[in-house]
């Protein structure tokens, strides 16, 4: 069963407590724009775009969204734009006309039964009942990671003999209806002393230059005090019901 937080508020500590896998990647708390959308910040102002997927009354998957006005299309600095735009129309009283969709969870008891794919069913009429025309995602494709030194416009354009794409996200979401439109690339950034480097990753971030991490898309740039990691994303549009793309 699918369902909003605007119809089921007494869900959102439960929704918001589907824990990530364990092997994702915890540098990634260290974004500075993610703190504009914290849970309970969406769960508040847009609860009507946080979806939960329930089994009897446990939620076992969400999909969380936020809605703004668009400036262009699908902008190179992807998750991170989306997030201060909403941010800024949030304050500004701007109406919104789209809906960005920032993560797909799936509780990792429940991987491997096509929760996602109902996810993003949910958040498409809930997109369409906000009366928003267009639903944008910039995706983070997880198996790029085992190859962090391939440009991301390189890695998209990767396909399995059928057509797919490579990556297992992007292709769901091309299974489910979505269009890839282009690369996002400086999507998420996360800058951060070394102290928090190593106390997130583990690895000394001893000399200055490129570092792989695990699970990082794209090598961290270490300096002698700090690291910069720049993550490129990929856009997708998922077709609104009732709306024409």
């Amino acid at each position: 069963m699918l369902v909003t937080l605007a119809q089921r508020p007494d869900l959102a500590e439960a929704v918001y407590a589907i824990p990530y896998p364990p092997d994702s990647p915890r540098f990634m708390a260290g974004s500075l724009t993610s703190l504009l959308v914290r849970g309970r910040r969406v769960a508040r102002r847009w609860p009507h775009l946080v979806v939960a997927l329930l089994e009897g009354d446990e939620p076992v998957a969400r999909g969380i969204m936020v809605p703004f006005r668009s400036r262009s299309p699908f902008p190179a600095r992807g998750w991170d734009e989306v997030v201060v735009w909403a941010a800024e129309d949030a304050l500004d009283g701007v109406d919104p006309d789209t809906a960005c969709a920032l993560e797909i969870a799936v509780h990792p008891d429940h991987l491997g039964r096509g929760h996602s794919r109902t996810v993003l069913e949910g958040m498409r009429q809930a997109v369409a009942a906000a009366g928003l025309g267009s639903l944008v995602i910039p995706v983070r494709p997880p198996d790029k990671a085992s190859v962090p030194l391939m440009s991301m416009s390189s890695y998209v354009a990767r396909t399995r003999p059928d057509g797919l794409p490579v990556d297992r996200w992007l292709r769901t979401h091309v299974r489910a209806g979505g269009r890839i439109c282009g690369v996002a690339p400086c999507s998420a950034t996360v800058q951060a002393p070394l102290s928090d480097w190593r106390r997130w990753t583990g690895l000394p971030f001893d000399r200055p230059g490129p570092v792989e991490v695990p699970g990082a898309l794209a090598p961290v740039l270490v300096s002698s005090d700090y690291a910069v990691y720049v993550e490129a994303n990929v856009w997708v549009s998922h077709a609104v019901p009732g709306f024409s793309r």
